[in-house]
């Protein structure tokens, strides 16, 4: 197998995605990778990453390539989850306290820190409407980062959400519980689910 059919190998693995990094890993070197892209018209997302001309822009799984350490959150994870049929204006994401977010805000991108202990608490993953697979947080977390930045969120999504959760097969009650009150929303919360359930 030659060099540029390794390339394309990993390119059709990777739905018409090539990272630098994937390619460097198998022995072929940077300008065998740059010859490929230009012969084949592919062009740069970010450092690194480069995409096919006939591929549908993810701009989520983009946004996931060129910052791993984000995980989607609030409207952007309600969106992935189905518990909102609005489409998210901005893409909000979750970052660890101390990361240095700026080049996001730059993008347009909505961000929300928190502490490094709480950062991991209910991380899944889900696939993009075009298949592709990000980082999200799961409905309970979601709900409970809804109701910790309620000021900052639209109140129809945030009631509209809560009541799609509520009948929601897969939901977990006693781990929304745990969560609200790791997260510090346990009394909010119960006035909500007083009212829904």
């Amino acid at each position: 197998m030659t060099k540029v059919d390794t390339i394309s190998e990993i390119a059709e693995e990777k739905n018409g995605v090539i990272q630098t990094s994937d390619i460097t890993e198998r022995g072929i070197s940077k300008p065998v990778l740059k010859e490929f892209l230009k012969k084949y018209n592919y062009h740069r997302i970010s450092r690194g990453v480069y995409c096919s001309p006939d591929v549908w822009e993810d701009h989520l799984y983009f946004l996931k390539l060129r910052c791993p350490k984000v995980i989607f959150s609030h409207e952007t994870a309600l969106y992935l989850l189905d518990m909102t049929d609005q489409e998210p204006l901005k893409y909000t994401v979750t970052v660890k306290s101390g990361y240095n977010a700026t080049h996001l805000r730059e993008d347009g991108i909505k961000v929300f820190s928190i502490k490094k202990e709480l950062f991991n608490l209910g991380i899944m993953t889900t696939k993009t409407p075009f298949g592709n697979e990000v980082v999200i947080y799961n409905p309970e977390r979601t709900i409970c980062d809804m109701i910790r930045n309620r000021s900052s969120i639209d109140i129809q999504v945030f009631q509209n959400s809560l009541k799609r959760y509520v009948k929601r097969k897969d939901k977990n009650l006693h781990l929304l519980m745990e969560y609200s009150e790791k997260l510090r929303v346990k009394k909010i919360l119960t006035n909500y689910l007083e009212v829904l359930l």
